[in-house]
């Protein structure tokens, strides 16, 4: 008995996500690849990732960006800065939310930078940070057609530390690692 009660919940779950809705929202996924520049700790290197999200009414939303660099302090050791943020993007859609089109955009959000670094000599310990921190930015998303264009982006991210705290009232401090990225990739909506 329990099993057909938890095959019917799965049923309407399922049921409630595949049925038919209007569209509020202009979801999309954008692909990307880059360059990580303008830090003191980091080589100019490749980075890739994927951002998705949605504005709801055309101009507020949210979005996840994932963002990854490999190799970033050299290729002496295995190494990589990871970083995931979930994000308010505000853009204003020139053309409509349909069919070709422009949307400039700001975007900032908080999240997590993790930097690792294998030493690959056992008596060394590695390096293994995952910080709490913070991203801005903005660029511009151009539609082709309906559902695909392309997307420009660059960002400032830094960590957020709570070591030597600053009598600001706020408790918090900026971190010492920070970096930028451009990238351009690929927009579905």
């Amino acid at each position: 008995m329990r099993r057909v009660g938890k095959v019917l919940a799965i049923v309407g779950a399922m049921a409630l996500l595949w049925a038919p809705t209007p569209a509020r929202a202009d979801g999309f996924v954008s692909p990307f690849a880059g360059v990580t520049f303008g830090s003191d700790d980091l080589e100019d290197k490749f980075t890739w990732g994927v951002n998705a999200g949605w504005m709801g009414a055309g101009i507020i939303g949210g979005e996840i960006d994932f963002g990854y660099t490999p190799s970033p302090f050299g290729d002496a050791v295995d190494n990589h800065v990871l970083d995931v943020m979930g994000n308010l993007i505000i853009g204003i859609p020139i053309g409509g939310q349909s069919g070709p089109g422009i949307r400039p955009y700001v975007t900032g959000g908080l999240g997590m930078i993790q930097t690792k670094i294998a030493s690959g000599v056992s008596s060394i310990q590695d390096y293994d940070t995952k910080d709490f921190g913070f991203n801005f930015g903005g660029g511009v998303m151009g539609y082709f057609s309906n559902h695909v264009g392309m997307r420009g982006d660059v960002r400032y991210m830094r960590t957020i530390s709570d070591d030597n705290l600053l009598d600001n009232g706020l408790d918090i401090n900026l971190g010492s690692f920070d970096f930028w990225r451009a990238s351009i990739g690929l927009v579905i909506r």
